[in-house]
Formats: structure tokens, C-alpha cells, sequence
């Protein structure tokens, strides 16, 4: 028996997307060509994890899933990428740039 893992279940459409047009983010596994890449081989890399990019488009696959068209700055494609496959980026920059509170709390 086959242990292919399936979002049947989930129905991402029913909300809103999670991330935004223009909204940096950045892979979190590495994306390889399953052959519907253009271009590319099968096998290729598309996006390396943790490579930066931002969201040029937002549409949607068997009326289930978002997919986020993210352009990758490093290797320059153009990948479709489901919201489980990217972190956003802002969201971390955010935290990270909040000052540090000086002495113990009031």
C-alpha cells in the first residue's frame, strides 16, 4: 500500500489566502520541476530552501488550494508554490525589528 500523504480534506478556499500580493517570502523545502516546469528537466531545481522571494500572483488549483506564483530573487523563477511550502518573510522581519525593552517588566 502506497503512503502518498493527501490534502483531499482540506479546502483552503473557504478563507482568505495567507499571504499577500508583493508580500516577501521564502521556501521552506526545496522545490524541484515535477515536469510541468517549462524550460527545465525533470528533477531540476526550482527554488532552493530558504530562498527569498516575493508573491507576483495568487490563483487557484482543483478548486481547493490557493497557489502562490512566487518569483525567487536568487535563482529567478517563476514557481507556482502551495501555502504549506513558503513562510512569509515580513511577518519574521517584523518581529525582528521590534525594539528590546529595557530593565524587567512593569
Amino acid at each position: 500500500m502506497s503512503n502518498i500523504v493527501r490534502d483531499s480534506d482540506v479546502i483552503e478556499l473557504d478563507g482568505p489566502p495567507v499571504f499577500n500580493l508583493g508580500e516577501k517570502v521564502k521556501a521552506n523545502r526545496t522545490v524541484r520541476n515535477d515536469g510541468t516546469y517549462a524550460g527545465k528537466e525533470i528533477g531540476d531545481m526550482l527554488a532552493k530552501k530558504g530562498e527569498v522571494g516575493y508573491v507576483v500572483s495568487i490563483g487557484t488549483f482543483l478548486q481547493q488550494f490557493y497557489v502562490y506564483g512566487v518569483e525567487f530573487l536568487e535563482t529567478g523563477n517563476r514557481v507556482g508554490m502551495k501555502c504549506k511550502e513558503l513562510d512569509s518573510v515580513d511577518a519574521d522581519s517584523e518581529l525582528d525589528s521590534r525594539p528590546l525593552r529595557e530593565g524587567p517588566p512593569s
